[in-house]
């Protein structure tokens, strides 16, 4: 080849070796996905990602699983690249495609079609094309073939239509709908009695997600048909054997199977994207259930509870200069089960916290309302005060009636949303990586004593108050709505 190419011209040696190029790209996905997106850097987790992938094109695999962590990569591949290349391959074979959102499933959707249209797409597969007259974004066919893709959010209706291959790219958009149990209930039934429905007799089915629960929909599939699908598992960092083994029998998978990249412990899983020290530095700012989950694709439930004793390291004073909010979790019953808590945080320039202050008790909604006012004028005005806006007109008035009462200051409310495990994660975070200190006062035992019985324990006003004022100072400006973090 060398020979031939010497003896061509600089334009001709270009369309040769272009050539070549689209035949490897007929060839293999990874191939098709570097000639069709030239800026793409495919490291070797990319190239065996295709290869499964490849294997789903020719039959060989019927239920492919793909974990793999965040912004590495998998959904170019599954949902953008391989729905076009399975269609150049198979035109007569549909696809179904779908995620968490219709928003997100039609946007991977107008990529497809765009690459379907385009002059890179044409040079392989010449005789594939979209139809003029069907090509919305939800619902486009190839001309002259049965071929289309339909694009659907988790929960919409698909009836009507069928597939060959059938893709579900991250059913879950966080951790708030991944530990609802009537979200994840949905999720199932929608599968079992929509999605799986709509797919032909030896069609396909791919499943590429972030895990985020182990009763997420691969978790229940994993227990109920644990030897039909393929599972590609691709851990962030490399683990040792032991762990490998133990996160296998998690999954129903061969214990002994090695790491899929053949890599030595600690290694990255694309290092080009995401170096081991950047990974380390992610798992330090989640925490352990949130990269065991995410980043190792093994989600566990917490090992007792989310907060532990010894993250808590008590100071005598805070530094100068913090930013600084106290959010109350009110209630109104004098003497019941149901107590006020009002924790004051402070956030300093490098993102250390340090609790200031917590005052919880049990008062009657006038009583609450003079402390909460005695509480503002000791802290001064330029602590930002928040407070919980429960459901309903009656939280609405309560909310109201507290910013009349603290008229002066500068006081926001706002209404909650989510389980209150997902709403404290953020702040476990950040105990777990040793970045909250607490400032030594009579409050210190109560409070950790709470935290660390958190979520079984019986109180969780002060959890609440903490994790409100944390994720107001990690996420400033949102004066609307309730900020719920993912990790």
């Amino acid at each position: 080849m060398l020979t031939n190419l010497k003896s061509l011209n600089a334009s001709s040696a270009r369309q040769y070796l272009d050539q070549v190029r689209v035949e490897k790209a007929r060839r293999s996905l990874i191939d098709f996905t570097t000639w069709t997106y030239r800026q793409y850097q495919a490291e070797p987790v990319h190239t065996l990602i295709g290869s499964y992938l490849d294997r789903v094109l020719k039959g060989k695999i019927h239920r492919l699983m793909i974990f793999a962590p965040p912004q590495h990569g998998k959904s170019e591949l599954a949902s953008v690249r391989f729905p076009a290349y399975w269609l150049g391959h198979r035109p007569d074979d549909p696809v179904i495609l779908t995620s968490y959102a219709a928003s997100l499933a039609t946007t991977f959707s107008r990529r497809v079609r765009s690459l379907v249209e385009s002059q890179d797409y044409r040079q392989v597969f010449p005789a594939v094309t979209t139809d003029e007259e069907h090509r919305t974004v939800e619902h486009w066919t190839l001309k002259d073939y049965r071929g289309a893709l339909l694009a659907q959010g988790v929960g919409g209706g698909i009836t009507g239509h069928g597939a060959a291959l059938g893709i579900i790219d991250d059913p879950f958009k966080d951790w708030e709908q991944a530990y609802s149990p009537a979200h994840r209930e949905s999720v199932w039934d929608w599968y079992r009695n929509v999605f799986r429905t709509r797919v032909w007799e030896n069609g396909a089915i791919i499943i590429i997600m972030t895990r985020w629960h182990e009763d997420d929909l691969c978790g229940r599939l994993l227990r109920v048909q644990p030897d039909r699908w393929t599972v590609l598992r691709l851990p962030a960092i490399a683990e040792e054997r032991p762990e490998r083994i133990a996160a296998n029998k998690l999954l129903s998978q061969r214990p002994a199977a090695p790491d899929p990249l053949g890599r030595a412990p600690g290694e990255a899983l694309a290092p080009r994207r995401f170096s081991r020290e950047t990974l380390l530095d992610i798992k330090r700012d989640v925490g352990t259930i949130g990269w065991y989950a995410e980043y190792q694709g093994v989600p566990r439930p917490p090992e007792g509870n989310m907060f532990k004793r010894q993250w808590f390291q008590i100071i005598s004073t805070a530094p100068k200069g913090l930013q600084v909010v106290r959010y109350w979790d009110k209630a109104g019953t004098h003497g019941g089960g149901a107590r006020t808590a009002g924790v004051k945080i402070g956030m300093d320039e490098k993102g250390r916290v340090f609790v200031l202050d917590a005052i919880v008790g049990q008062w009657s909604a006038m009583e609450r309302e003079q402390l909460m006012r005695q509480t503002a004028e000791l802290d001064g005005p330029d602590v930002t005060i928040w407070t919980e806006q429960e459901g309903g007109s009656g939280g609405k008035e309560s909310a109201q009636a507290t910013v009349r009462h603290l008229v002066g200051f500068d006081v926001h409310t706002e209404p909650v949303t989510g389980t209150k495990e997902v709403r404290a994660r953020p702040f476990a975070a950040q105990c777990e990586a040793g970045n909250v200190k607490l400032v030594r006062a009579p409050w210190n035992a109560e409070y950790i004593e709470e935290l660390v019985g958190f979520p079984t324990g019986r109180y969780a006003d002060q959890v609440d108050a903490s994790a409100g004022a944390f994720n107001k100072l990690a996420a400033p400006g949102d004066h609307q709505t309730a900020r719920a973090w993912s990790f």
